[in-house]
């Protein structure tokens, strides 16, 4: 292989939706969480980033989706990069493009598949060849959720207890082929904001002000092995009410943070009514609700059910598309080629 070739590499990650949210660092330099998370990888959802290192640049440049980055995301990448020079003893400069083939910065976790991609491809590039492990604690330094991208399926994000970080990484529960009837209707609504402070600024608002941050925290260890279980078990009926229950901790949290962050429009709102009236009227939960720090709403059901649960939802004013997802592989290095919803 040739020096250019050696410095060239492509990347493709997919973003997650946590079940068990991840809101809150005990260490933002080190980017440690307050709390464990679990989460669901998705299919044909990506983020595709390339990182060339040049002798020839002079200066870093990030392109997001065929335009330039805005300043705070370049400096968040080429802190980023900064990491991965120093981990190779490197002193060349980059040119990093990325794609995302869904929207960005509108909670569908585009941060966690972007840094995921680029941890991987910035260390293929300068010729690293870290764990799976490794990687995603890499990742983290980008965006805490990216840790989960790195792999496929049902992700356990571990927080760990030491200071160093040597015990806070990913790992994978459950495979993507575990539970081939979990569905996951990502609801798209229209007028979606695009997120004007970053999570991992927000979250640290809620840390010092919410007055309910400390007793969610106390809640997650149960809450998570609950769903652990159910997982495990491929139980719906136990599994959607706790992710109902979760996000639903997780949104009291922003909303009661100050100054208050409240992700969701109205359709939304609807959104998470129309689950809890298809569940009243069944009598059992056929589905569960959950979203991050954006106005989408991820509904999960079982493919038996999905059809009539993605008609009901399709009737709700505001709503703009519905993606059919299933829980998906993680991050893999790429080959140059196209990119899209359907590539």
């Amino acid at each position: 292989m040739s020096a250019d070739r050696a410095r060239t590499a492509i990347y493709e990650a997919p973003p997650n939706i946590a079940l068990i949210k991840y809101w809150g660092m005990r260490d933002v330099d080190r980017g440690l969480p307050c709390n464990a998370s679990l989460s669901v990888t998705l299919e044909r959802l990506r983020s595709r980033t390339s990182v060339r290192f040049d002798a020839a640049l002079r200066e870093d440049l990030v392109e997001l989706n065929g335009a330039p980055a805005a300043e705070g995301a370049r400096q968040s990448v080429v802190r980023f990069l900064d990491r991965v020079r120093e981990m190779a003893d490197l002193n060349l400069r980059a040119s990093v493009r990325s794609e995302n083939n869904f929207p960005t910065a509108s909670g569908l976790a585009s941060s966690a598949s972007g840094f995921a991609a680029l941890a991987g491809a910035a260390c293929a590039a300068a010729g690293l060849r870290p764990t799976g492990r490794a990687l995603s604690q890499l990742a983290r330094y980008g965006s805490g959720s990216a840790s989960r991208s790195i792999f496929g399926g049902f992700v356990e994000w571990r927080a760990g207890a030491k200071p160093d970080g040597s015990d806070c990484y990913a790992r994978s529960l459950y495979p993507a082929d575990h539970w081939p009837d979990l569905v996951d209707e990502v609801v798209l609504v229209e007028g979606a904001p695009v997120k004007e402070v970053r999570s991992e600024v927000a979250m640290q608002w809620s840390v010092r002000t919410s007055p309910g941050y400390s007793r969610r925290l106390a809640e997650i260890p149960r809450r998570l092995e609950r769903m652990r279980r159910a997982i495990g078990a491929r139980d719906a009926g136990a599994l959607f009410p706790v992710v109902m229950e979760e996000c639903d901790s997780f949104r009291e949290v922003c909303e009661t943070t100050r100054p208050a962050l409240d992700y969701l429009t109205s359709t939304s709102r609807a959104i998470l009514g129309e689950v809890h009236a298809i569940n009243r009227e069944a009598g059992r939960p056929l589905a569960a609700y959950t979203h991050d720090a954006g106005a989408h709403v991820h509904v999960f059901t079982l493919a038996r059910h999905a059809p009539g649960v993605r008609r009901r939802l399709a009737r709700i004013p505001g709503v703009r598309e519905i993606l059919r997802v299933r829980p998906g592989p993680g991050a893999r290095r790429a080959r140059p080629g196209p990119t899209g919803p359907g590539a």
